[in-house]
Order: structure tokens, then C-alpha cells, then sequence
């Protein structure tokens, strides 16, 4: 369907007039980050965009913890907001959650465009994909099977979408490197500098990093760990840090901004990636594109983005001595860590904005133009 009323092209290289729908920093995650980066990237190159956030700061503050209330407060106001952007735009991109956050944000999304006659690219993301759509009621299938195209950042979410008899297209997360760049790699010693770039969430499980940090610390005693994100397990995972030995060895950051993150790999040894659920985590882009070799457990669509052996080292979710060796692996082998340092460079060439700029931009013009098929 396509809304021939409205304008073809915003400003850029014709580029069509496009509602992004989705969440901004703070707090910082992945989806976040990349609504954010993409609308700055989308701007800069002229093109027409206009943002419906997903996550915006309740007014007055105290409402933020009152959930039913919290709920309620928000939904007016953005079903309003889509209403009225919707109309103006050429093609929505809704990026999309799988949970609460599907039915609160992308459906309401899918629903108006509908109503106002404007094609929708759902830009799905979520890790927990799979077990979302085998429980979630057949309206869900429904509305992911009526939009005019179904996006997703990786393989392993198209294969996932297959598993329920839809299609998908895959455009990358994007890392900007103008941002993002490797350093002279500095002589470490006896204390290498390992980091977390994850939030404090169950799924992310950092349990598992600090045990395996623990073991590290027999072989480097000097080692300094730091956790850059925020979340609900802060306090159980201060308690463990302090179980395990490591209260005066491992910093928790606290919320970094995504301006400050460069600086946080910058510094860096070695990233490890503990996730139990994942999709193609930006933190693991961010560290090649800073040099900074990648130790990863091989969650969800993390091997489709890193390759064990060539561009990172991989272990089975939760095994922390499996992630220990593997990073002493990197810190105790110069000739390793340059190797995964270079593979990693040369792949986060593939995510640039140069690369993916070209396929929104084919995605958009397709599906404003009527183009793409549900």
C-alpha cells in the first residue's frame, strides 16, 4: 500500500519521508542506541525524518513508578504522536521488541499507519524473537505478516521469522567509525583491562563474566575489569563481586553515554560478551571497530557475527572457565590478539554507514513506492 499524497522525498539523495518509531537513550541499550545513531546518520545525509519515541520521560517524574499509571500516561500521548507524524511520512520504520513492548509500541504503530494509509517497515530486533512468536496469539503473526516488509539485523533472526513462514530482509546494525577506531595497543603488563559493555539484566548474564574474571585474576593479578552499563542486577552483582575477591579489581560504571562508550574500548584489553540471549549485539561491532579482540559466548546470532578462531573466540553460554581461557588465550598470545584485532577491523568495515546507508535507502524508496510485497 502507499500513500501517494504524500511527499516522495525529503532532502539527501531521494531519499522518501520516513517516521522512525522507537526508543532513544537514556537508558542506553542496543535498540537505543541504534535509533539514535541512525536518526543522526539519516539527518546528516539530508534526508526527511521524523521520530515518534517509544520512551519518553514521564512528566511529572513520579509517574515512572506507578506502572499501570506510567502505561496510561504514555499511550495517549503516542497514539496522538503517530497520528499526526504517520501522516506526514512516506514510509514508518518501527523498530520493534518482542514482549510488552511489542504490543504497547509496534502494534498501536502498525495499526495507525494502517489507518492513515502508509506503508510500515517493521524492523524487528529482539533476541527472544523465537520464543515470543511461538507463544504469542496468532494476531501478532498477523500484524508482522501485513506489513510491507519485515527487516531484521541478522541471519539468525530471518531464520527465525522462516521458522513462522516470514519473510524477511536483513540490514545490519550500523557502527560509526567516525567514532569507533582502534589505538596504539599499549603493553599491559601483569594488569590487562578487561570489560563489560552490557546492561545489568538477567539475560545478559555477567555472573558469568566476573567468575571468569576471577580465574583470569589467578594468572594476572593486576587485571582491572570494568562493567560499563546499568540495570536491576547492580546490587546482586556487586554482592558476587565481593564474594569472589574482586571488590578493589572490578569497577561498576554505572549508565555510560553513548558518547563516552569510544573512550571505555579505548582503554581495553579484551571485551567479554556473557549474553544468554542475543541477536548481533552492537557492543561486539563497537569493539572491532576499536581493535579490541572479543571473547563471546555463542548466543542466538552472535556466530553469525563472529567467527571463532578469525574474528573472536567463542564459548557455550554460562561456561565461565571456557570464557576464562579463552581470554587469557588473548591477553597471553600478542600474535592472537593481533590477528583477532585485524579480523575484527576488517569486519566492521561490512557495518559502516556507507554500506548500510545504501540498503535503507533501497528499503525505504521500495516500500514507499509500493514496490515490496507483504
Amino acid at each position: 500500500m502507499t500513500n501517494a499524497g504524500k511527499p516522495a522525498t525529503g532532502g539527501g539523495e531521494h531519499w522518501p519521508a520516513v517516521c522512525v518509531v522507537g526508543p532513544l537513550p537514556p537508558p542506553s541499550g542496543g535498540m537505543a542506541n541504534q535509533c539514535e545513531q541512525l536518526l543522526r546518520l539519516l539527518r546528516a545525509d539530508g534526508a526527511s525524518v521524523e521520530l515518534v519515541r517509544t520512551n519518553p520521560p514521564y512528566r511529572p517524574h513520579w509517574i515512572g513508578g506507578v506502572p499501570l499509571l506510567r502505561a496510561g500516561f504514555r499511550l495517549l500521548p503516542y497514539l496522538l504522536q503517530l497520528w499526526r507524524a504517520i501522516g506526514r511520512a512516506a514510509v514508518v520504520h518501527v523498530l520493534a521488541n518482542s514482549g510488552w513492548a511489542w504490543h504497547l509500541f509496534a502494534a498501536p504503530a502498525i495499526v495507525v499507519a494502517r489507518w492513515r494509509n502508509t506503508p510500515v517497515i517493521i524492523n524487528y530486533r529482539g533476541g527472544n524473537a523465537d520464543s515470543f512468536l511461538a507463544s504469542a496469539p496468532e494476531h501478532v503473526r498477523r500484524r508482522l505478516a501485513d506489513v510491507s516488509l519485515r527487516v531484521t539485523p541478522s541471519a539468525f533472526l530471518q531464520r527465525v521469522f522462516a521458522k513462522y513462514g516470514l519473510s524477511a530482509e536483513v540490514i545490519p546494525n550500523i557502527v560509526d567509525l567516525a567514532r569507533f577506531v582502534p589505538v596504539a595497543r599499549r603493553s599491559f603488563g601483569s594488569a590487562p583491562h578487561l570489560v563489560v559493555t552490557r546492561n545489568l539484566e538477567e539475560i545478559y548474564d555477567v555472573p558469568t563474566a566476573l567468575r571468569a574474571f576471577a580465574r583470569i585474576r589467578a594468572a594476572f593479578p593486576q587485571a582491572q575489569l570494568t562493567v560499563a552499563g546499568s540495570g536491576p542486577e547492580r546490587e546482586r552483582l556487586q554482592l558476587l563481586a565481593d564474594e569472589l575477591g574482586l571488590r578493589n579489581s572490578v569497577r561498576f560504571a554505572g549508565r555510560i553515554a553513548n558518547a563516552a562508550m569510544p573512550a571505555i574500548y579505548a582503554a581495553a584489553d579484551c571485551l567479554l560478551n556473557p549474553s544468554t540471549v542475543d541477536n548481533m549485539p552492537i557492543s561486539i561491532l563497537e569493539g572491532f571497530a576499536s581493535g579490541v579482540p572479543v571473547v563471546s559466548t555463542d548466543a542466538g546470532g552472535i556466530p553469525d557475527l563472529v567467527q571463532h578462531g578469525v574474528s573472536g573466540l567463542l564459548v557455550a553460554v554460562g561456561d565461565d572457565r571456557a570464557m576464562a581461557r579463552e581470554a587469557l588465550r588473548v591477553l597471553q598470545d600478542a600474535e592472537l590478539a593481533a590477528t583477532l584485532r585485524r579480523a575484527g577491523l576488517e569486519q566492521a568495515e561490512h557495518y559502516a554507514w556507507p554500506q548500510i546507508r545504501a540498503r535503507w535507502l533501497a528499503a525505504y524508496s521500495r516500500v514507499a513506492s509500493g514496490r515490496v510485497a507483504s
